[in-house]
């Protein structure tokens, strides 16, 4: 009996072998693991701009086609988040939609603004472009003009020069939101952005460089 149990156990060679064959039947698989589940983030990340994009064109529609203008991030401030799309948007998106949240987005100073994506419509209204025009606007106001509608002239002025920019983006460069940091690695350009014509994808290198 005990010769028999001698011959039926494995000896150390073996063990060995079954060992490295195991570990690297796990070397091959972990990787596509992690591909499948980056490609997954990406697939839902892709699905958020779209739904965001969504509520952006309901804005529209409801202004009479006028785009909408805010900050290029939302602010966080003592008395919490200020300004952003997700803000000027709260009526056709929840402010803590989680479509505002990237899914390889693991940054805590993202769920501080309540979002993965900058708003770059909001950082083209200060080009001087646009502001030379808003001023020459603004300097045809009488004197009595109040600050309030002071400040929706500008505003109003700005999405009507934003918008031809955008008009004018023959290559269609200029997205409306993109990923605020390179979070999808594996494309030539690891961000996502979401485009005029309502297309996601990822971002061009030529966006990149305006970005940054």
């Amino acid at each position: 009996m005990s010769s028999f149990l001698l011959r039926r156990a494995f000896t150390l060679v073996e063990t060995l072998v079954v060992v490295g064959i195991i570990s690297l039947l796990l070397g091959l698989v972990m990787p596509a693991i992690k591909m499948v589940r980056a490609e997954s983030r990406n697939s839902g990340c892709l699905s958020n701009l779209r739904q965001n994009f969504t509520a952006w064109q309901a804005y529209q529609v409801s202004n009479k086609g006028v785009l909408p203008i805010c900050e290029f991030l939302p602010v966080v401030t003592p008395e919490g988040i200020s300004g952003g799309l997700p803000n000027l948007l709260e009526s056709y998106m929840a402010i803590d939609s989680p479509t505002w949240i990237c899914p390889s987005d693991f940054d805590t100073e993202s769920t501080d603004t309540g979002t993965s994506y900058n708003y770059l419509p909001g950082l083209l209204r200060f080009s001087p472009q646009v502001q030379m025009e808003v001023l020459q606007v603004l300097m045809t106001l009488p004197a009595s003009t109040v600050e309030r509608q002071r400040q929706r002239l500008r505003l109003e002025t700005e999405g009507k020069l934003v918008a031809k920019l955008f008009e004018n983006d023959s290559k269609r460069l200029f997205p409306i939101l993109i990923d605020s940091e390179d979070r999808h690695p594996g494309t030539r350009v690891p961000r996502n952005a979401v485009y005029l014509d309502g297309s996601a994808r990822a971002a061009t290198v030529e966006t990149n460089t305006v970005i940054d």
